[in-house]
């Protein structure tokens, strides 16, 4: 299997406008799944976004662990992962920090890189906006863009109305078969909530199954199968390294 050229793929969305509705998917994407994909999908379709970024984290400021593959390895991954859909695109933005990826820090850089705030959706699980309280720069990272928040398995959106009372107001449930959502480039950022049903696939599960020597069919695409099988990524290694060292030079541990 060839190995993906990160260079020349994040020189290309560079060029990219920054015009339109941008939605935004971050996470450390150890490895990028299904369940990912399927939140993009969801959120692209009801918002009627223009693109989605898939953000690879650098340092997750939720986790204590450290990714299990290297940066340069989970960028590939979600190079691979959004070659098959014109809408998605991979971005390195995170990457490009040894800092923890705080998303008002992301939306920031994203503002100043020439995006609108209003025409930014930055999308979540359920179950990780939850804890939306926690975050930096509580609350007002919420006014930094608007929020997508879909339903995950055993978290469904629409009870965040309850479980968040002081966001109600802001809070605009949506459900799957809905039309394709206009929102105005100069509307206030909202917190759309979306009940849909997406793959009940987690990365921990698919990093348990490589090691166990288990097929991921119907977990990741086939491409990020091949890319994780080809650099036999997740397999223990002697010393516990599951992971082959990175060197790429702009990438950094």
């Amino acid at each position: 299997m060839r190995d993906v050229d990160l260079g020349r793929c994040v020189a290309v969305l560079m060029k990219r406008t920054t015009e339109g509705r941008t939605g935004i998917l971050g996470g450390r994407f150890d490895p990028i799944h299904l369940g990912h994909l399927g939140t993009a999908a969801v959120a692209r379709r009801v918002l009627a976004l223009d693109r989605v970024l898939l953000l690879p984290s650098r340092v997750s400021p939720h986790r204590g662990a450290p990714a299990r593959a290297t940066d340069r390895d989970r960028l590939a991954l979600v190079t691979l992962a959004a070659s098959s859909d014109a809408h998605l695109s991979p971005c390195d933005l995170e990457l490009q920090s040894d800092a923890p990826s705080y998303t008002s820090v992301t939306l920031d850089r994203l503002a100043e890189q020439g995006h609108r705030r209003t025409q930014l959706f930055f999308i979540v699980g359920a179950d990780a906006f939850a804890e939306i309280a926690t975050w930096h720069h509580y609350p007002a990272v919420l006014d930094a863009a608007h929020f997508v928040v879909v339903s995950r398995p055993g978290h469904p959106a629409a009870d965040l109305v309850d479980t968040l009372p002081d966001l109600r107001t802001r809070m605009r449930p949506l459900t799957r078969g809905a039309e394709r959502l206009s929102v105005d480039a100069d509307t206030a950022p909202a917190v759309f909530l979306i009940d849909a049903v997406t793959p009940d696939v987690s990365s921990t599960d698919i990093r348990a199954r490589v090691a166990r020597g288990e097929p991921l069919d119907g977990l990741v695409p086939a491409n990020v199968a091949a890319y994780i099988t080809h650099h036999r990524l997740y397999i223990p290694q002697c010393g516990g390294m599951s992971h082959r060292p990175d060197t790429d030079p702009n990438l950094h541990d």
